[in-house]
């Protein structure tokens, strides 16, 4: 039996490029606007209930235990075994938001990782 490599159809790799820039963008507008932003960031440790300030608090949470970073790490270790289009969204969403949102180690690690999954052996020729 002879295995197909792994090989993304251009609509594949039109389809990872808006998810990333969609990714990055939302994380680094919830970085500067929602996190560092010193006026939303008193409003809503003072109280404020808005969807800026729910998105927020769980963000904080996510980073501060490092969930971005481990999940991007544990997906793109999933790719790189059994690479596939749906952990490979999966990998650039975890990373893309690890990055930008204070997991940059584990983040970093995963786009290695992931661009790994990528190397695989040329097929024989006859």
């Amino acid at each position: 039996m002879k295995k197909k490599p792994f090989r993304l159809t251009p609509y594949q790799v039109q389809f990872l490029l808006v998810v990333g820039f969609v990714t990055v963008g939302y994380a680094l507008y919830l970085r500067y606007f929602a996190i560092e932003f010193s006026q939303v960031s008193l409003a809503c440790d003072a109280g404020l209930q808005t969807v800026m300030c729910k998105a927020r608090a769980t963000a904080t949470v996510l980073f501060k235990n490092s969930v971005f970073g481990i999940v991007a790490l544990v997906i793109a270790t999933l790719n790189l075994m059994r690479p596939s289009i749906v952990l490979l969204t999966l990998g650039v969403i975890a990373a893309g938001l690890g990055i930008v949102l204070y997991n940059i180690v584990l983040a970093g690690i995963a786009i290695g990782l992931l661009i790994l999954g990528f190397a695989r052996p040329a097929p024989a020729t006859a």
